[in-house]
């Protein structure tokens, strides 16, 4: 260690110190603490028991420190918070002797999560970085989760942060955006909503629709589907759900997990998603923030606790759940705008789609979001599809998604359908859509082949019967092959 450092700050070097469960699987690279405050964060919590002394006594879980005491690299500034390549960052790993863990398909992301139940968050972030490295982002929402950023930065490890800017936050968030940036010297990867969809929307339905028939719509257009384009482009994602944060949708979070939501660059099931601070609670995030100085919304000194778009969120009194200020004239059991919707049990799930009333929004069936909604898609009911399975000679050929609103495999295809049909306009071809579920679900297995959700369907301009797709791979180009295939 240099002996520039000035004396006036006493280094403290720590040695991570994991339990033989998770030993393996936490990076021995040392870490050294930028500032001092570090270890209060350690101090004002109580020690935990190893994994082995905690199984044997059966005694319930403790509750977890939010920054074991650990050594840290002083972390280089940056010019922004994206890594600038894969090589780079092995370069500086095998600078301190080791060799970046390269996530792998092979691993049990299940067991990975037995095995970090007793690690700090600061543990689990290193973990995450260190697996996945450029591939990997941080979602900032714009409040407490800040203490995420803080984590990764005290890894030492390069790391991107992401956020979604729907067009309706508060100006104190976009003020605290500026904020972050400039205490971490990063660029925040903003995504934006499709401005197509959104003027759709508001044309339609005007500005404030999600007070008469819930706020699903309008989540999904501004914050579902920007999130779903960025996160097909990475490999991992860090969120800052917690579970006392909704004790309804999130109590069974798990520290890391496959998504069951969304998909990656390597298509569904190959996405992983941290969670951190899943098992931290909210006073305790508070805790580590104050301690560590860390910049936070100005809202927060105003009552508001869960923080997201200015007209759905609002203060909570002294003794209100933080959720209770999100939506308020919904039912309470099922908060969630559907970047978690994972989280969600199948019943729980279908209400996503309602009022808080049991009222559907417009554009959905039994209580449940619709999707693959654009102009360029036909949403065929059951007299559209018989007549186009009727037709032995068709004035044009037709791309039809057999679907179901609430299957993730659907869910997760709804962007490049979507691409695909934009594609497609003005080329002779039209596409559809037809919901196969319920009722309609015999009908579909009879005569249009259904098998499970989704099923792609090619009806040629010449030829009565349709064509299914064989392949499980729907992305844009290999749905374009199949069509220029058979055309």
């Amino acid at each position: 260690m240099s002996s520039s450092i000035g004396a006036r700050n006493t280094i403290l070097f720590f040695v991570m110190a994991s339990a033989a469960a998770i030993s393996s699987s936490i990076s021995s690279r040392s870490l050294l603490y930028r500032d001092s405050k570090a270890a209060l964060i350690a101090s004002i919590r109580h020690p935990e028991p190893s994994i082995a002394t905690s199984a044997a006594s059966g005694g319930p879980r403790p509750r977890r420190m939010l920054a074991r005491p650990c050594c840290a690299v002083e972390p280089t500034k940056r010019n922004d918070s994206v890594v600038p390549s894969a090589a780079v960052a092995e370069a500086a790993n095998a600078a301190v002797g080791e060799e970046a863990t390269a996530p792998s398909a092979a691993v049990d992301y299940e067991e990975l999560n037995k095995a970090l139940e007793n690690a700090s968050p600061l543990e689990i972030m290193d973990r995450a970085l260190d697996m996945f490295g450029n591939e990997i982002a941080i979602a900032f929402s714009g409040a407490e989760d800040v203490a995420l950023i803080e984590y990764a930065k005290l890894t030492g490890r390069p790391f991107r942060v992401f956020s979604l800017d729907t067009g309706r936050l508060n100006p104190e968030t976009y003020r605290f955006f500026d904020a972050v940036e400039k205490h971490y010297d990063i660029h925040i990867e903003y995504t934006f909503p499709d401005a197509g969809e959104v003027q759709a929307l508001v044309r339609s339905k005007g500005l404030f629709s999600f007070y008469e028939d819930g706020h699903q719509e309008c989540c999904r257009v501004r914050k579902v589907r920007p999130l779903r384009r960025m996160l097909k482009g990475l490999r991992a994602w860090v969120t800052g759900q917690r579970k006392d944060q909704s004790p309804g949708t999130r109590a069974n979070i798990p520290l890391v997990q496959v998504d069951p939501g969304f998909e990656g660059v390597g298509g569904l099931g190959s996405l992983i998603k941290w969670n951190p601070v899943a098992d931290v609670e909210g006073k305790d995030i508070w805790n580590f923030l104050l301690t560590m100085n860390v910049p936070v919304n100005s809202l927060h000194s105003q009552g508001y606790v869960s923080i997201g778009c200015e007209p759905c969120t609002r203060p909570v009194l002294p003794g209100q759940h933080e959720r209770e200020g999100r939506w308020w004239w919904e039912d309470a059991t099922a908060k969630e705008c559907g970047l978690h919707k994972g989280n969600l049990k199948q019943d729980e799930a279908g209400k996503l789609g309602t009022n808080g009333n049991g009222v559907a929004v417009a554009n959905g069936v039994d209580g449940t979001v619709d999707i693959f909604e654009t102009q360029a898609i036909v949403k065929l009911g059951r007299p559209g599809i018989e007549n186009l399975l009727k037709l032995e000679k068709r004035q044009e050929p037709w791309l039809v998604v057999l679907y179901a609103p609430w299957c993730r495999f659907c869910q997760g295809m709804e962007t490049s359908y979507m691409e695909l049909a934009e594609k497609l306009v003005g080329s002779g071809i039209k596409v559809g859509k037809f919901r196969a579920d319920g009722d309609q679900k015999p009908f579909a297995q009879k005569e249009l082949q259904l098998g499970s959700f989704p099923t792609i369907l090619f009806f040629p301009k010449n030829t009565s019967r349709p064509i299914k797709y064989p392949s499980e791979k729907r992305d844009v180009d290999s749905l374009m092959a199949f069509i220029n295939a058979l055309r």
